[in-house]
């Protein structure tokens, strides 16, 4: 029995409504069950989730991270996305089968003044820490809370403005802490699927779209953690338009990451049966995160939802 009821609640709701929005995961998972290389997705390893936050007075990591240090998380390395205008940590779980959290948050103030503006008028309504109206012991209010909205509903004209500086901001205002992606470890399948090589071949053979920016597969400098991600689907999404008037558009939803973590140099002897989570490359990797952040940018859902 696990000794964190409450985070397994947690976990079930945002990957519940997750699996909603991003058709590609019923996809992957119906196709790796077809092809008999899991039973079902609960034979799925997940590598880490993913948020992003917003860099203003009372929100962005600080304020996040309360639900996952109160569930036993540990904050690990800081990442610094200098482009992007972002800053990032990784959160390692209270047991191995969780998944790792890697939280970002846009710097707010790194942005042009336009840009500040249109943030803040959405979230200057947030007077203090939302988290701490909510009593982490209780999952039913942290669901909740990481389901709704803090502000207002957008307007087309703010996200396209928003979208032109920087694209990560209009995601976040908008889709605020709805997950940004999960992560299949694939070095826990069978073979040949236990290889990102392989892996990615068999996701372009069910026809899944995969961000190619800065190629297909994303490799840290040791080599030993491989990435790639799905191209972000698009959802059609409500936006204020006048007086109490709403007008739909298309834009960037969640999208689905996949993970290959080799055995550390010490353990590469070590029969794949037998490597423990410990044994192998954990972590992040800035350059690797830094292109798998454009899954949901406009070059890579352009080419990926027609």
């Amino acid at each position: 029995m696990s000794v964190c009821p409450g985070l397994n609640q947690t976990l079930h709701g945002l990957m519940s409504r997750y699996r909603q929005r991003v058709p590609d995961v019923e996809r992957i998972i119906n196709a790796l069950i077809q092809r008999q290389v899991i039973g079902s997705a609960e034979d799925i390893a997940n590598d880490h989730v993913a948020f992003r936050t917003i860099g203003v007075p009372h929100l962005g990591i600080a304020s996040l991270e309360k639900i996952f240090l109160a569930y036993g998380y540990e904050r690990r390395d800081k990442y610094r996305f200098e482009t992007k205008k972002l800053d990032a940590y990784w959160y390692a779980p209270p047991e191995e089968h969780y998944p790792r959290i890697f939280i970002s948050e846009l710097c707010v103030n790194e942005l042009s003044s336009e840009a500040q503006e249109i943030i803040h008028t959405y979230t200057s309504v947030v007077k203090r820490d939302p988290v701490e109206n909510i009593s982490l012991d209780k999952w039913q209010q942290v669901d909740k809370f990481l389901h709704s909205s803090m502000w207002e509903l957008l307007t087309w004209d703010h996200y396209e403005t928003l979208l032109a500086e920087s694209e990560y901001a209009a995601w976040a205002l908008y889709n605020r802490y709805y997950l940004n992606h999960f992560t299949i470890s694939v070095h826990d399948l069978c073979d040949p699927y236990s290889s990102l090589e392989s892996f990615n071949e068999f996701l372009e053979s069910i026809d899944i779209a995969l961000n190619n920016s800065g190629g297909k597969i994303k490799v840290s400098p040791d080599g030993l953690l491989k990435q790639s991600s799905t191209v972000a689907q698009v959802i059609n999404s409500e936006f204020r338009s006048g007086k109490d008037q709403i007008e739909s558009h298309d834009i960037s939803g969640s999208y689905v990451e996949f993970a290959e973590r080799l055995p550390l140099s010490e353990h590469a002897n070590v029969p794949k049966n037998e490597l423990t989570r410990a044994q192998r490359r954990d972590g992040f990797e800035a350059a690797n995160a830094d292109r798998i952040f454009e899954s949901t940018y406009t070059s890579q859902t352009g080419r990926g939802n027609k």
